[in-house]
């Protein structure tokens, strides 16, 4: 009788496809990857990787959320967004949602923080891109932080980025602060096979193998892998399956990767833009925040394979606590930190990691060390934060007012750092230095609060084990103002040293875990965002497993949340799976002649006589100098014919190019 009552209340009209969509079993996280593309009466949702309007529908409550509690531990963008979610459209009272943060201030690793006097500080920035779907639906209903009323975040988001291009003119520096060619990935045709063996392999055959077991030497020396890994901070002993993840995810973006034309950049830090703004939401909503609330463990209930937490138990400066939680209660677990014990470090003072023999000591592993302890579901976090020396490396923000710096930044910028616009337009890397420093100038402002005549920077650098180039000590060794005469020496401002100091301040991250993430791994060794047999349990953040998507991004943070919230709470609603673009041909073929130096490849010229005149020929790529019109002239096919022709004389008589062909299928069937 309860149900339907509850039924009726939401619309009576429509209680026969209520009732219906009740009984319905729907998959909270569907694997495009995994799925036959079709249309039949056995798929009656949409598409698992569809991103339109219509997966942006508002699911219907479940029943009794409204008597339900949610205690949420961690207040990083992962625990906000399962908040966002629980109310938006759990429709969970916000005053029944609970935060209880270690520190005194929400954001966890996207912080922003400091003045001109003392200088500001990001222990990391944001390279972001357009099709982060779960974000992005986030921050379509949040209030913008400097529009009014109705504008949200993402309006303001996209006013900055419309009219302002993103783009680079100095990604790559040598000799000294001069522009080095970046025009092409730099890649022979057998490199260019080794990225297109990793694409082909299957995710379960990559277990625990590193960049540089599945890469030869000479690729780790390109133009394309030094993109990659300054951008995204993989290291050569990291895992090669996360960097097949990246490849899929981001496959749309690769002819952006060399230019940064591919991303998009807030107008101010990674705090000010996303976390103050849906925190302020939060808080209008009603939720409670306990801050100075570590949680140590959290105590379960088990029998006949499952597991419910009945007990939060956490310690404060007023001392321990236990906070109940009920059966129908839901928890949500931050599991893993990419920042905790970050060592800071200032003009003078190196930073200083402390307990360097002790990995992983800090209060969000040692709680995934206990949830792991008590079952293998829940993964085997030494498997990310056991090896210090492979997933540290320290990152400086610079507070500067006008020096010899200045100057030259102009000269790398595509707009002068002082206009509001893009500046360098993300980072710029030294390939010539000794530790891999790169350095960045976003928009300025990157703090509301910034005076006119300040600009703020920020580098960081890859390798922790190297003396510099100029200052014979490893980064961690340096003092800021150490990292920044480095700094001036790559840009060629050595003269300059006395007078960019002075007006110069440097403050020092040092992160011992801020690869983790992307340490080898294999599976099982991240838990699911729910644990086979959680009744009531959730774990978010970047250690966690999903199907498809990377970590190191806002988006996977926020898409562990979604996940974690809808299945808790039984919505009626799937989670989109990552934007197929890996599936698009006309983004696989653009791909393909960028991984060819612009170049066309093998085989483009066969697509062109075939396609060259007909509705379908906007898929071929053009290359740089190149107008539509050059697709219909003759030349290409004939070049790359005799060129085929060419190879089949000189090296092979027809009996053995069958051969070899045949080889390559009976590999092909024998998955060798």
């Amino acid at each position: 009788m309860a149900r339907s009552n509850h039924t009726r209340k939401l619309g009576s009209k429509l209680t026969p496809h209520i009732e219906a969509l009740r009984k319905q079993s729907v998959e909270v996280t569907p694997d495009a990857s995994s799925r036959h593309l079709h249309n039949g009466i056995d798929t009656p949702l949409p598409p698992a990787d569809l991103h339109g309007s219509y997966i942006n529908n508002r699911p219907l409550p479940t029943e009794g959320v409204a008597e339900r509690r949610a205690w949420i531990i961690g207040g990083g963008i992962a625990g906000l967004s399962a908040a966002f979610f629980l109310i938006r459209d759990g429709h969970m009272p916000a005053g029944n949602i609970t935060f209880l943060e270690e520190q005194d201030i929400e954001g966890g690793s996207l912080d922003g923080a400091g003045n001109a006097d003392d200088g500001y500080i990001v222990r990391g920035g944001r390279e972001m891109e357009m099709t982060y779907q779960n974000f992005w639906d986030v921050f379509s209903e949040i209030p913008a932080l400097e529009l009014p009323a109705p504008f949200t975040v993402l309006d303001e988001y996209r006013i900055v980025n419309d009219a302002d291009k993103n783009w680079s003119k100095a990604r790559l520096l040598e000799n000294q602060g001069q522009i080095k060619d970046f025009s092409t990935m730099d890649l022979t045709r057998r490199q260019q096979l080794e990225i297109i063996r990793l694409l082909l392999a299957r995710k379960e055959d990559l277990d625990d193998i590193t960049v540089e077991q599945w890469f030869s030497e000479g690729f780790l020396n390109t133009n394309f892998y030094t993109f990659w890994r300054t951008m995204f901070a993989f290291q050569n002993w990291h895992s090669v399956l996360e960097m097949k993840l990246y490849m899929h995810r981001f496959l749309h973006l690769m002819d952006g990767l060399n230019d940064m034309t591919s991303l998009v950049f807030p107008k101010y830090n990674q705090y000010d833009s996303f976390v103050r703004p849906l925190m302020n939401w939060l808080k209008d909503q009603g939720v409670n925040i306990q801050y100075d609330m570590t949680v140590t463990d959290l105590d379960m209930e088990s029998g006949d394979g499952t597991r419910t937490v009945k007990t939060i138990q956490c310690h404060s400066t007023d001392g321990d606590k236990t906070f109940n939680v009920g059966a129908r209660d839901l928890v949500f677990v931050t599991t893993g930190s990419m920042t905790e014990d970050t060592a800071y470090g200032d003009d003078d003072n190196a930073p200083r990691l402390k307990d360097n023999d002790k990995a992983g000591q800090g209060s969000g592993w040692q709680l995934w060390r206990n949830l792991a302890e008590k079952s293998d579901v829940f993964g085997r976090p030494d498997k990310f934060c056991g090896d210090i020396p492979r997933s540290t490396w320290e990152s400086v923000t610079l507070t500067c007012k006008p020096s010899p710096l200045m100057e030259k930044l102009k000269e790398l910028s595509v707009n002068d750092p002082y206009s509001g616009f893009t500046a360098t337009g993300g980072i710029v890397t030294f390939t010539d230095s000794a530790w891999l420093m790169s350095f960045t100038c976003n928009r300025q402002p990157h703090f509301p609060d910034q005076p006119d005549d300040v600009i703020v920077l920020w580098t960081y650098a890859l390798l922790m084990d190297k003396p510099g180039n100029y200052v014979n000590k490893t980064m961690p060794e340096c003092t800021g103002k150490e990292v920044l005469i480095e700094l001036c020496y790559h840009l060629g401002l050595e003269d300059h040293i006395d007078e960019i100091l002075a007006a110069t301040k440097t403050r020092i991250a040092l992160m011992p875990y801020i690869t983790s993430q992307f340490m080898p791994r294999a599976k099982g060794d991240r838990p699911q965002v729910v644990p086979e047999g959680c009744t009531n349990l959730a774990c978010i953040g970047q250690f966690v497993e999903t199907h498809n998507d990377v970590v190191f991004t806002l988006e996977s943070s926020v898409r562990t949340a979604r996940i974690g919230a809808y299945s808790l709470l039984g919505i009626k609603k799937q989670v989109p799976d990552i934007y197929p673009g890996q599936y698009d041909i006309r983004r696989l073929l653009r791909a393909t002649r960028t991984l060819n130096s612009n170049d066309a490849f093998l085989g483009e010229g066969i697509l062109r006589r075939l396609l060259g005149g007909t509705y379908f020929e906007n898929i071929l790529p053009l290359g740089p100098d190149e107008a539509p019109a050059d697709l219909h002239k003759a030349g290409l096919f004939e070049n790359q014919l005799q060129a085929i022709r060419q190879l089949l004389e000189e090296n092979h008589t027809l009996d053995e190019a069958k051969g070899w062909v045949q080889g390559v299928l009976d590999k092909l069937r024998g998955r060798n």
